[in-house]
């Protein structure tokens, strides 16, 4: 009669003082510890392309590893609370940090409105809200918009996905978010075609500022 509650990393029975993640998984999980570096994979990745002042990643992901897991459950399978426990794990870090301290607005990579549809929500939703909170930030899903549909690009390797011409963003207005910090959040950065596309829109805006935060950067 009722479904045994099972770890979202490993799919192990949970015990009773375990929340959607078993200890076990909990210790394993590949921390990059970006943000308490100066100079990271994420800051190299994207030099020369974007302007940032802040970047960072919470996970390494790895094929077959609890994190492409994770990611599973997270995208396919309904369980956004996968992006929230993250986005949570993330914020404690970040809101002891000086160098996120000047963070005014969380905004999520958004998802075409097509594909909005069929899944039923953003999986960077829950992680950027999460983010914004423990930040003391606004949470904005409005001013990046996604104008063309792609497929999934996660399990494409990276020549593939690095050659991406179809990603397509704008901003809905600008006036509001002038000499503003964002911090743009994603789910998975592999070659940041996706972030540096994002960032081209945003930074057209008039003095803003914009650092990056993801879930997890592939090896």
């Amino acid at each position: 009669m009722f479904f045994p509650k099972v770890c979202l990393g490993c799919q192990n029975h949970l015990t009773d003082n375990e929340l959607h993640i078993c200890t076990t998984c909990r210790h394993q999980l590949p921390l990059t510890n970006f943000h308490f570096e100066t100079s990271n994979t994420v800051h190299k990745m994207m030099y020369g392309r974007i302007q940032l002042e802040q970047a960072t990643a919470l996970l390494h992901f790895s094929k077959k590893g609890i994190v492409q897991q994770l990611m599973h459950n997270l995208k396919y399978r309904g369980h956004e609370v996968v992006g929230e426990f993250l986005g949570e794990w993330l914020g404690e870090e970040l809101k002891n940090s000086e160098a996120y301290k000047s963070i005014d607005v969380v905004v999520p990579v958004p998802l075409h409105k097509l594909k909005q549809r069929q899944r039923g929500y953003n999986q960077v939703d829950k992680f950027g809200r999460a983010l914004a909170k423990a930040l003391n930030a606004d949470y904005n899903s409005e001013i990046l918009i996604k104008t063309s549909a792609t497929k999934t690009q996660v399990f494409k390797d990276r020549l593939k996905r690095s050659s991406t011409t179809d990603m397509n963003f704008k901003i809905s207005e600008s006036k509001s978010f002038t000499h503003k910090h964002i911090l743009l959040v994603d789910d998975i950065i592999t070659t940041g075609a996706t972030i540096e596309a994002c960032a081209n829109a945003l930074l057209v805006i008039e003095g803003l500022k914009l650092s990056v935060a993801t879930m997890a950067i592939t090896d």
